[in-house]
């Protein structure tokens, strides 16, 4: 009886491994496509304007279907190499139609327009996962 447990524990083992093994293949077939977006905000910004943007971005992927997965958080490295950058954000998308579609889409427009006057500066770097 232990010899069919260890059995079939082995077997339950094994077939997950083969099921993550074939998810990482699919995944290297269709990588993600990463929109990464780092904001500093103006002197001028409150703490409550800053709070309003960070609500409208993360609001984005209920309004918008071709974001599939979506982060942020704010700058906490000690390397102190941040040159005033305190909000990262990361959109992803199934592939470069989906940004295609986010970009000019109107809940991103509107978005647009209300952190453009808060940031002294953005960054915008976008890649695929490897």
């Amino acid at each position: 009886m232990r010899t069919f447990a260890a059995f079939c524990a082995a077997l339950f083992v094994f077939t997950g491994i083969q099921a993550g093994m074939h998810a990482m293949a699919k995944d290297k077939e269709a990588p993600l496509l990463r929109h990464v977006v780092l904001f500093k905000f103006k002197d001028s910004v409150t703490a409550e304007e800053i709070k309003e943007v960070e609500q409208a971005f993360a609001a984005l992927p209920g309004k918008i279907d071709v974001i599939v997965d979506f982060e942020w958080g704010t700058d906490v490295s000690v390397e102190g190499k941040a040159k005033g950058f305190t909000h990262c954000f990361f959109v992803s998308f199934k592939d470069k139609e989906g940004r295609a579609t986010y970009l000019p889409h109107p809940a991103h427009q509107k978005f647009v327009e209300l952190v453009g006057p808060r940031v002294e500066d953005v960054c915008v770097v976008d890649y695929f996962v490897k």
